[in-house]
């Protein structure tokens, strides 16, 4: 049964914005909730760890668990012999979720190229497709052409009807207010403050989410990642621009209006480079592809390259610095300095317990050599401690869509388990 997601004007509002964001505080969730999110991150785990991990009785576990086996969102599974210790009696049994329970899709839609994953209830991957595009902003009349016809091309492979699905998660670059749907500022769009979730839902007749990419990431590895067993880290991206998700107490952390964690379009220089966005001195003017594009075509005297695709015109430069080219390397040291400036903010804020890098561009091992973090731990609050650490995932655009159908995952299942839901006992 696919879950009717909440209605404008349903619950809580703030400033008449929508609803309020999810509690922080894991003990503030519903317990049906936070134990299907034990389940979903362990993969397969047994009735008496979670009664453990969440310090219940095993009474109350037992409730709690038969509950979400007898709605059909987690099945008993049984475990392997070694998990619980050898021995006579029982078979031992695990948790795990019902994979078969639903299905949904995550888009990615960027500058270069559109993708789309469907991924079952457990996360796994079903198909995959990509088109590509001429980069450029799109109306949103062609960009919503662009999501249907991705997303029947990846039904196809899937052998699923649209209906099949559950819910479609879409990210797009730019700022976006995940409550409204509402896409305020982005590169892929030639309008501002476009309604893409109410519009795509209505095109697609599925109930749809759209967030900022960079929080698709986040997303990604909270749920099938290296966030799995974390509470808070932060995922930095660099690719058409430079992005931030943040995971607060297991949950995406997006600020009060929801258009928070803009790492890229924080401040580096006063009056200094253009950035896309409109405004002068972001970070990602100086370290985004577009930054170290116009660094090369200015250095490097490169104008009669500048017809060339943007990534054609990097894999040449950065050939070009492992080649030995001291200008070439000089423009990513460059980018790398003022990433690290970037980071040691984070870790100053937020304190994170561990920092992800990830993206196309962390192919380009400049931006994080060796004197680019120990230039990032000068200007960490001295404290005697070890600073968190750093892991680089040079993804592609395949892990943006997994986070996006991740997200349509998050928001079906917070729909299903919030207070006042009907659905547990509808199904």
């Amino acid at each position: 049964m696919v879950p009717q997601l909440p209605k404008e004007g349903e619950g809580e509002t703030r400033r008449g914005v929508g609803p309020l964001i999810p509690p922080l505080t894991e003990g503030q969730r519903p317990l049906r909730q936070q134990v299907f999110d034990r389940v979903r991150a362990a993969g397969l785990i047994p009735r008496v760890t979670l009664a453990r991990q969440l310090t219940v009785s095993p009474a109350t576990m037992t409730t709690i668990s038969q509950e979400l086996i007898e709605a059909g969102l987690i099945e008993e599974v049984a475990a392997p012999r070694e998990a619980e210790g050898a021995g006579r009696g029982r078979p031992a049994v695990a948790l795990g979720v019902r994979a078969a329970a639903h299905h949904v899709a995550g888009m990615k839609l960027s500058d270069r190229e559109h993708t789309a994953v469907i991924v079952d209830f457990a996360g796994n991957l079903v198909a995959d497709d990509v088109i590509p595009r001429r980069p450029g902003p799109m109306t949103p009349a062609e960009l919503l052409d662009a999501v249907e016809a991705l997303l029947s091309r990846v039904c196809d492979k899937a052998g699923l009807a649209r209906s099949a699905l559950s819910g479609v998660g879409i990210g797009v670059p730019g700022f976006v207010d995940v409550a409204e749907g509402m896409v305020f500022w982005s590169s892929v769009l030639t309008e501002r403050e476009v309604p893409l979730a109410a519009s795509a839902s209505a095109r697609l007749g599925l109930p749809v989410t759209i967030d900022n990419d960079a929080n698709l990431v986040a997303i990604a590895e909270l749920w099938f990642g290296a966030g799995r067993g974390l509470s808070d880290f932060a995922v930095v991206t660099i690719e058409h621009g430079v992005g931030m998700g943040f995971v607060m107490n297991h949950r995406i952390y997006r600020g009060s209006q929801r258009l928070g964690m803009e790492l890229g379009h924080t401040k580096v220089q006063l009056d200094g480079a253009l950035c896309r966005c409109g405004q002068r001195g972001c970070l990602e003017a100086y370290v985004a592809d577009y930054a170290l594009a116009r660094e090369a075509s200015t250095a490097l005297n490169w104008g009669h390259k500048e017809s060339q695709p943007i990534n054609v015109l990097l894999e040449s430069l950065y050939d070009h610095a492992k080649a030995g080219n001291s200008t070439a390397r000089s423009i990513f040291r460059r980018a790398g300095r003022y990433l690290a400036v970037g980071l040691s903010n984070v870790i100053n804020l937020f304190d994170p317990e561990l920092i992800i890098l990830s993206g196309e561009r962390m192919r380009y091992d400049y931006l994080y050599a060796a004197e680019t973090l120990a230039e990032m731990d000068n200007l960490v609050i001295a404290t005697g401690r070890a600073r968190p650490p750093i892991e680089i995932h040079a993804w592609g655009d395949l892990l943006w869509a997994h986070g996006a159908a991740a997200l349509a995952l998050s928001t079906l299942t917070d729909a299903i388990l919030a207070p006042g839901s009907r659905e547990i006992a509808a199904q």
